[in-house]
């Protein structure tokens, strides 16, 4: 079942006007939310964001806190399995093909639920290849937008390549990647960049952060050179669905010995003890030898 416009169908059932400014425009924001046992994972910082990304595009937010909260709980109540992704995405609405913003036009509201299948145990024992490329997105990247064309074919270079991952560099900097967060190690410090318009602001990127100053890892969030990253004793990347992996390679080159890193180990076994604290009553959690 999912969500539309006041109203709970079957996906099959839903349809959305080819006007709606969505389609014409990807006029419109979205967010992801991690479910684990049945419980939105930090749903507050999550609706935060949205809300953002709709000031960000001067759109008015359609539902307070408690109403987001209301209808996040009745789509996981509407389907099956314990852990799930819900997406939300809001666009402006139906009206007359128009660039300007039309006035007095209800938002068109949409949330479905996926299962969430967290990245396999073999990925984290060996770790993921990337790739680089430049960064060619607008300039609003902490927007989370549903006009997704640069980040898709950014993504589709790393799929061509057989890779997890395209890691995006702007001016000689680290931004983040296609679809993630990046974090590297160099010198035994783990260092990400920070946030800014040029990168999305992750939830698992804050709480990554949180993980390492509560534990006293030595971090920094500075700007990241592109000569630090390929350079990196280890690299890795985070996001909602992914959580944290770890890249052993860069554009075919290796990181380190190859092999995850003593960093993500540490940093990977903290956020499931975190998550395991927090959303599943303390379940016993994965160690990575």
């Amino acid at each position: 079942m999912i969500y539309l416009n006041g109203k709970f169908v079957p996906i099959e059932q839903a349809y959305v006007p080819v006007l709606d400014r969505g389609f014409i425009f990807g006029d419109g924001v979205y967010e992801v939310i991690p479910v684990y046992s049945r419980k939105p994972f930090r749903l507050a910082e999550h609706l935060h964001r949205l809300q953002h990304s709709l000031n960000g595009i001067r759109l008015k937010n359609p539902y307070t806190d408690e109403q987001w909260h209301t209808l996040v709980e009745q789509i996981i109540a509407c389907n099956e399995g314990n852990d799930q992704y819900l997406y939300l995405h809001i666009t402006r609405g139906v009206a007359k093909r128009d660039h300007a913003f039309p006035a007095g036009i209800p938002s068109t509201v949409f949330i479905m639920s996926n299962p969430l299948l967290t990245p396999p145990q073999e990925l984290l024992l060996t770790g993921v290849p990337a790739i680089t490329a430049q960064d060619n997105r607008w300039g609003r990247c902490d927007i989370k937008a549903i006009s997704l064309l640069p980040n898709v074919l950014l993504r589709q270079l790393a799929v061509d390549s057989g890779a997890m991952e395209t890691i995006l560099l702007r001016d000689g900097f680290l931004t983040e990647g296609a679809a993630s967060n990046i974090f590297i190690v160099k010198n035994n410090v783990l260092l990400t960049p920070p946030k800014s318009h040029l990168m999305l602001p992750g939830i698992t990127y804050d709480v990554v952060l949180e993980l390492a100053q509560s534990n006293a890892i030595p971090h920094e969030v500075r700007a990241v050179s592109e000569e630090e990253l390929r350079t990196a004793e280890e690299v890795l990347l985070t996001s909602s669905t992914k959580e944290v992996m770890p890249i052993i390679s860069l554009d075919g080159k290796t990181i380190g010995n190859g092999k995850p890193g003593a960093m993500f180990k540490q940093l990977n076994q903290l956020y499931q003890q975190y998550k395991a604290a927090t959303m599943r009553g303390g379940d016993p959690v994965v160690s990575l030898k």
